[in-house]
């Protein structure tokens, strides 16, 4: 199965399930006017960021390089929380773990924007799946949506940015690795980072922190747990 597969699986994964086919209007990028009426007619800030994707990144069909050289310094964080939002399905973690490794180390060793190796440039998914991707979200992750706004702080800076490449990077690790109930944890509080570091929002990219370092811990003790048992087995059996 090669990655744009992959892509277009995930998207088409949480289709049935959470939205109606994707109108032709929908890839405007949405605007939070509110009104006079204190309707709150502005976006979430994923199926935000969805749409601003959509808007900037014409064709049928866009690529992971696309999307980096459109959005330049905001491209760590903006594909790093693209890929994870699929990679929380079931089957699907090890091939989207790769890629996100590759962005969480180079943003860890202080690179501004992304260099793509040639495979994950070319990896691609159509506008419409694209678009499905922001139905992709549980009802704690719509509570931090909630919660997001520009917020200066310690994780909106260098040391924040090289913090959160590192931190995904063992992430992507606990994505590859196969465990029961592994990818789940560390996938969520690697998607709140990344939707901090998207929005410039020192305390949402924190709060990811925290919850990123208790869903690795909780995957780590899982996966020792794991080798531990099959190390006594083997002993059992020879």
């Amino acid at each position: 199965m090669d990655a744009s597969s992959s892509l277009n699986m995930a998207a088409h994964a949480v289709a049935p399930a959470a939205v109606a086919p994707v109108a032709p209007d929908a890839a405007q990028p949405c605007t939070g006017s509110g009104g006079d009426d204190g309707g709150d007619t502005e976006c979430a800030p994923i199926s935000r960021i969805v749409a601003e994707v959509a808007a900037h990144c014409p064709g049928d069909r866009i690529t992971l390089g696309e999307m980096a050289e459109v959005f330049g310094d905001r491209a760590f964080g903006l594909l790093i929380l693209l890929l994870l939002l699929p990679a929380l399905l079931p089957g699907l973690a090890s091939v989207f773990g790769t890629p996100i490794l590759i962005l969480g180390i180079q943003m860890g060793l202080g690179m501004r924007v992304p260099r793509l190796p040639g495979f994950i440039r070319q990896m691609s998914i159509r506008r419409s799946d694209l678009l499905r991707l922001s139905s992709v979200s549980s009802n704690a992750l719509k509570r931090v949506e909630r919660y997001v706004k520009p917020r200066h702080g310690l994780f909106i800076s260098p040391f924040g940015d090289r913090l959160v490449g590192w931190l995904s990077a063992y992430v992507a690790i606990m994505l590859i690795l196969p465990g029961p109930g592994t990818n789940g944890p560390p996938a969520f509080g690697n998607i709140v980072m990344a939707l901090g570091l998207v929005e410039h929002d020192s305390r949402v990219v924190g709060l990811g922190v925290v919850l990123t370092v208790l869903g690795c811990a909780f995957a780590t003790a899982v996966l020792a747990l794991i080798c531990w048992f099959g190390f006594e087995a083997l002993r059992w059996l020879f």
